[in-house]
């Protein structure tokens, strides 16, 4: 059973709470900058927040909540998009010495009931009236629901008027009840397989994440002039644990809301690093890779990347080519650089989580200039446990263990973990924690990975998820799902062969990549007829043949088929941080799979 520690390198609170780092804030530097946040009616114009008006704010807030009749330990719930406010009221909640309930705003109104109901909610903030509608047609099943509020029916300002007689010195009694080892947030999983579980993370758990996190990305959260633009949804622990790194170490915090605008909001905001999941990063290599054909410089571009890998590689190595770094600088220039606008032209760094992000590229993000720092962690782990460090990089792996964090791999091949950031639990649900805990205290990720020598991690599948051929064959599907993805002309797929004679894939293509295939071939954009055009079906081989070089020829994928269709998280196929839901596709497309065998 191998097993590597990474020895804690700084001292942490035994007191004290999420809060203090607010109220420090506004007394050490109360006109450093904390927050940009985008002005009421100006497009792409940038409003400061000092760390002096988010404390005022914050307070004011909090206030309205103790008057609302919030009690310490409630639990309050944020069903918004990603946007100052939800920060705003993150904070609020914990100052009023209550629990938050993140729901992601693209929610079911049968799964907002199920968080509501199966937390307690005494209260909930949302964003707008199509939330509010979704909360409200449950309101016969949530009888402890005794508050709804909107962020556009300003929300906000309701409670801080509500709050204007609640005094601050009750105000301050209620911020400095919580200790470390009281629960912050629940934070529900996003539910690949039944109802999502309330994981409970306390105020300790965030602590001792950021406390090293930070110390040991000081790169990004202490370098001069740091600031991130959040878009991905704070309802994700991902997103939650950057937001309070922010506020801890005085990074510049802005929000992009809508997918829609990011690319302006990059471009004002200007960020020196960002955080995004591997399929954001396989979105903006895709685009920028089809528009490159589209205008002829198709062969420029695959040279260019060529070039970034090969780069990326010498640098791992210790030593680049004279002949590579001759045509890094060239296309350092011609192409690189306009990637690397499109971010805001600030970003040196990017976070990466969630899933792998594959070799490819991860070594070609960083000869363009773009670190990717890929870690691994769980919602029940509030985030990372393990994280590639500017000092400590290696492409294909999720790092080694933050310092103060254990790993182990059992027999099985399942990745084990102990350390500070780890949960104490699921809500209202001890059958289900004792089964993520060993009896020693390490917790059950659930997923299979390898540790080298020098403690790096790196993951090669999900437990639950390993097919078995009908000759015995064991088969991670992530490592050649992973690989699919990476094609512009594919956007999600799943690999099957559970009890089958050999393994297959079923493929959905990308909306945004095909229109511009199509059309440089003389052929029409219609998913009907193009799921069985041969010249796209030729594409779809050649990303076949690059996924099986991953694999063993046993392993390898021998047949596929185009889908006409798309998987969504509207359409129930995709968690919110866009994890395939297998057992949903797999019931929906059962007649599909089958015809792969018949």
């Amino acid at each position: 059973m191998r097993e590597f520690s990474t020895p804690l390198t700084i001292d942490l609170p035994t007191t004290g709470n999420l809060t203090d780092d607010v109220v420090r804030n506004a007394e050490e530097a109360a006109d450093a900058v904390v927050f940009s946040r985008p002005a009421a009616h100006t497009v792409g114009v940038w409003e400061d927040v000092t760390a002096e008006e988010f404390l005022t704010e914050v307070s004011a807030v909090a206030k309205g909540l103790i008057a609302a009749g919030i009690e310490p330990g409630d639990r309050v719930g944020l069903f918004s998009k990603t946007r100052y406010e939800w920060t705003l009221l993150d904070y609020a909640i914990w100052f009023a010495g209550a629990v938050t309930v993140p729901i992601y705003e693209t929610s079911s109104a049968e799964q907002v009931a199920w968080i509501l109901q199966d937390s307690g909610a005494r209260a909930v903030m949302a964003e707008g009236a199509e939330h509010v509608a979704r909360i409200h047609s449950s309101r016969g099943v949530l009888p402890d629901l005794n508050h709804v509020w909107s962020f556009a029916d300003n929300g906000v300002e309701v409670l801080k008027r509500l709050g204007d007689d609640v005094a601050d010195d009750e105000l301050e009694k209620r911020r400095t009840s919580a200790t470390p080892a009281d629960v912050a947030t629940l934070i529900y999983t996003s539910g690949t397989t039944g109802q999502p579980k309330g994981c409970q993370l306390t105020h300790g758990n965030f602590m001792f994440e950021l406390g090293v996190a930070v110390h040991e990305l000081d790169r990004l959260f202490l370098a001069e002039g740091r600031s991130t633009l959040l878009f991905l949804p704070l309802a994700h622990v991902f997103a939650r644990i950057i937001q309070v790194g922010c506020v801890k170490s005085r990074t510049r915090l802005g929000h992009s809301p809508d997918i829609k605008n990011l690319l302006d909001d990059l471009a004002g905001f200007k960020p020196t690093f960002i955080l995004a999941v591997p399929r954001v990063f396989e979105k903006v290599y895709n685009t920028a890779s089809q528009k490159a054909a589209a205008d002829g410089r198709g062969k420029i571009f695959d040279k260019a990347t060529d070039v970034a890998i090969a780069y990326s590689q010498g640098l791992e190595k210790g030593k680049v080519p004279l002949a590579i770094r001759l045509q890094h600088a060239v296309f350092a220039k011609l192409v690189y650089s306009k990637l690397l606008a499109a971010l805001g032209g600030e970003c040196a760094y990017a976070v990466s989580g969630g899933a792998p992000l594959g070799e490819r590229l991860g070594h070609f993000y960083r000869g363009i200039g773009l670190t990717v720092l890929e870690g691994y962690g769980l919602t029940e782990t509030t985030a990372a446990l393990t994280a590639n460090l500017p000092g400590a990089i290696k492409i294909g792996t999720v790092g080694r263990p933050l310092p103060g964090t254990s790993v182990r791999v059992a027999d099985d091949g399942e990745l084990l973990f102990k350390g500070g950031q780890v949960f104490t639990g699921y809500w209202h649900n001890p059958q289900a924690t004792a089964e993520a805990m060993t009896e020693h205290g390490w917790f059950h990720t659930g997923d299979l990975g390898e540790v080298d020598d020098e403690g790096f991690v790196r993951i090669t599948g999900r437990k639950k998820e390993i097919l078995v051929t009908a000759g015995g064959k064991n088969v991670a599907p992530a490592v050649l799902e992973d690989r699919l993805r990476a094609h512009p002309l594919v956007d999600q797929c799943i690999v099957v062969g559970d009890g089958q004679p050999f393994i297959a894939a079923l493929v959905t293509l990308d909306p945004e990549s095909l229109p511009a295939w199509a059309e440089a071939r003389g052929k029409r954009v219609d998913l009907a007829s193009l799921v069985h055009d041969d010249d796209l079906l030729a594409e779809i081989q050649v990303a076949v043949d690059e996924a099986n070089k991953a694999v063993s020829k046993a392993e390898a994928i021998r047949k596929f088929r185009v889908l006409p269709d798309q998987w969504t998280e509207e359409g129930g196929q995709l968690t919110p941080s866009l994890k395939l839901k297998r057992g949903v596709v797999m019931r929906e497309l059962r007649d599909e799979v089958d015809a792969l065998y018949s």
